[in-house]
């Protein structure tokens, strides 16, 4: 674990004069429903330097306020907003972008997971969900809907609404949970309520509540190398 966090420290001390990685891509075709996302995507440093290699994968989901058309809305938070910097990561990461006055449709991040999955070298028992806000509620939806695609989630100031009830479906799927106690947009009780459901069942579940932290909690987390070395420790059973 302190080799791995070292590694990350170092990761995430990448000077902001380094190039943004992110190309701009898409993906449109059938699954359950019609699918029209656009995404950026980052390949890891090495990436084409070994063709035999393969690597985790990492979606994630934005809030209500980076939809529409325009990829550059998505730099303002979270991973792209590190990798806009210059930031490095072992992964190869996607930042799907939802269309103007949608919510994320769960058929289409699966979608997306499985053509990038077909397209890109991805290590299939490291594949992660996380996002903020509207993209947390996103992440649960998914995560419920396809409990055997991700080998952890990450859902920061969401929810999982009424689906708390299905807490079973994701009992064996590594969950870390985030949100600020003073949150105003997304009350923490939705937070407590799914980790509450999936402690009952055992489920490998963490909590973190960030006190006095209103709806930015998703900052604290992506900045934190100790969230990263946990969610590239886990892994799938195949």
């Amino acid at each position: 674990m302190v080799k791995s966090l070292a590694a990350l420290f170092l990761l995430f001390s990448s000077s902001c004069l380094l190039a943004d990685t992110q190309t701009a891509e898409s993906y449109s075709g059938d699954y359950v429903l019609k699918v029209n996302y656009r995404y950026m995507l980052s390949k890891p440093e090495g990436y084409d330097a070994d063709t035999a290699k393969k690597w985790p994968l990492i979606i994630f989901l934005h809030g209500a306020g980076e939809r529409g058309t325009d990829l550059e809305l998505l730099k303002k938070h979270g991973p792209p907003k590190l990798l806009a910097t210059g930031q490095k990561f072992p992964a190869v990461i996607a930042s799907l972008q939802c269309e103007p006055k949608q919510i994320w449709n769960p058929h289409g991040v699966k979608a997306v997971t499985d053509h990038l999955i077909k397209t890109e070298r991805i290590d299939t028992s490291r594949v992660y969900l996380t996002g903020i806000s509207m993209g947390g509620f996103g992440t649960w939806e998914t995560a419920m809907e396809y409990p055997d695609t991700f080998a952890a989630i990450a859902p920061i100031c969401g929810g999982a609404g009424v689906r708390w009830v299905m807490a079973d479906r994701i009992a064996h799927l590594p969950c870390w949970i985030f949100h600020g106690d003073k949150d105003s947009a997304v009350p923490v009780e939705n937070s407590h309520k799914i980790h509450d459901a999936l402690k009952k069942i055992n489920a490998p579940v963490k909590l973190s509540i960030y006190p006095g932290v209103g709806h930015d909690s998703w900052t604290r987390t992506y900045e934190n190398p100790e969230f990263w070395a946990w969610l590239f420790e886990q892994r799938r059973q195949q």
